[in-house]
């Protein structure tokens, strides 16, 4: 016959190792609890080190990064918003961040909210328009990180060599030719792909 599984030996075993040892939980909340260091906790985007390029919400396995874009000419911004209530914390925004240092996953573990803002991560960056049809080109920040990490061989693209000259401060406003359609002149305008593609092949 079949013992029951309380009396078995390997159970019994457990049970009174489990008895006469110490406790492995915590005394938490009488003593605060201090997650291991690679612990992956509550994403928190780097203001300095985000450029806002949104390979992080490419990678995000829920989706739960929304990528915001203002194309409002007086102040075009880029905004994104992580949805907490929706990450699964797997970490792969700070694994595939660009910069390796636009996000990082804290070891904040206990957090509280009575509203949907609450439960959100954001950073906002200005954003560059086309000077042609008026799209977005990539975030001001973007560019400046590729034209540092590229060195002088940024200066073979156009828009990477009119960001850069725009922060030596030796440029005012980019070159504009006096037609009315578009020129190959206009290549040394702020330009998205496209409009990059068309005055590349203008006849």
């Amino acid at each position: 016959m079949r013992l029951p599984a309380i009396l078995q030996p390997r159970v019994l075993r457990e049970a009174l190792a489990s008895l006469f040892s110490k406790p492995f939980t915590t005394r938490f909340p009488d003593e605060p609890f201090t997650p291991d260091e690679a612990f992956r906790g509550r994403p928190r985007f780097v203001e300095e080190g985000c450029v806002a390029c949104g390979a992080c919400a490419q990678v995000c396995p829920p989706k739960c990064i929304e990528v915001i874009d203002d194309l409002d000419p007086r102040r075009p911004t880029r905004t994104l918003i992580q949805h907490l209530d929706a990450c699964i914390w797997c970490g792969q925004c700070e694994r595939h961040c660009p910069t390796g240092a636009g996000i990082e996953l804290t070891t904040e573990w206990e957090f509280l909210g009575v509203r949907p803002e609450d439960f959100e991560e954001r950073v906002q960056k200005e954003l560059l328009l086309c000077e042609v049809c008026g799209g977005p080109v990539a975030p001001t920040d973007q560019l400046r990180w590729l034209y540092r990490r590229l060195g002088p061989i940024a200066f073979a693209n156009p828009t990477l060599l009119l960001v850069a000259l725009r922060d030596l401060g030796t440029l005012d406003a980019s070159v504009k030719s006096a037609s009315a359609e578009v020129q190959r002149a206009d290549r040394l305008r702020m330009q998205c792909p496209k409009c990059r593609r068309s005055t590349s092949y203008v006849a």
